[in-house]
């Protein structure tokens, strides 16, 4: 006799959200992937069908929990803002990431960002930059058919994408928004709201010392029998 197979008896397959390894392997790639992650976040934050996340796994394969990658940061078009504790591509309207940033440390081997091209190729990443921060080094690859081609001119270059554009001094990598607005970190950020918060207080302040001095003015032509009422 065959058995039948019900949806109890299947085993439920499991995408793990993390892999206990840490986020980044020390603090100037950390600051980086928080750095390009909240300013593109900032830079689409009106945008309600562009989601973006930091070292969250994408699995493009139903069924397969072993192929998977968590890009440092990831930018999808198409798909809404929210909470996700991994980037299941057959639930997202099989939409993959269009743009993928890693940034290098030390402990990055050949053989792992060789693996790590070869996925974002396979599975349809538009356009995938590498960041060196201790070589200030940058890289960029475009989707071209099938393979990526390496993006010879970088310096200047503006992510069809994204709109920003990458430029890189002669001590480190600057990302610029199309409003010419510079990608800053959560610090300074934080500085120039207050250095614009002061400023706007200066300029409350000299405000009221104007009209203080034009109603004392009006109190002095009073006193002196002048009408002001026309003033």
């Amino acid at each position: 006799m065959v058995q039948q197979v019900t949806p109890e008896d299947t085993i439920a397959v499991i995408y793990p959200e993390s892999d206990g390894q840490p986020m980044a392997d020390n603090t100037e790639q950390f600051a980086w992937i928080v750095k390009i992650k909240e300013n593109l976040e900032i830079l689409f934050a009106s945008q309600a069908d562009v989601f973006i996340a930091g070292d969250l796994f994408w699995y493009p394969v139903q069924g397969n929990p072993n192929i998977k990658q968590a890009p440092d940061t990831m930018v999808v078009f198409g798909r809404p803002k929210g909470k996700r504790g991994s980037y299941l591509q057959w639930a997202e309207d099989n939409i993959p990431p269009q743009v993928v940033f890693e940034i290098l440390s030390p402990g990055n081997t050949l053989k792992e960002m060789t693996k790590k091209l070869q996925f974002y190729q396979r599975y349809a990443v538009e356009e995938y930059y590498i960041y060196d921060p201790n070589k200030n080094d940058l890289n960029g690859l475009l989707l071209s058919g099938d393979s990526f081609e390496v993006i010879e001119e970088i310096n200047g270059w503006v992510s069809p994408r994204l709109g920003v554009q990458f430029q890189l001094t002669a001590e480190t990598l600057e990302i610029v928004s199309p409003s010419e607005q510079q990608c800053l970190t959560l610090v300074e950020l934080e500085q120039l709201r207050e250095q614009e918060r002061q400023a706007k207080e200066v300029v409350l302040q000299e405000l009221q010392q104007e009209r203080d001095r034009y109603q004392a003015l009006l109190a002095k032509l009073k006193q002196q029998g002048i009408d002001t009422d026309n003033l």
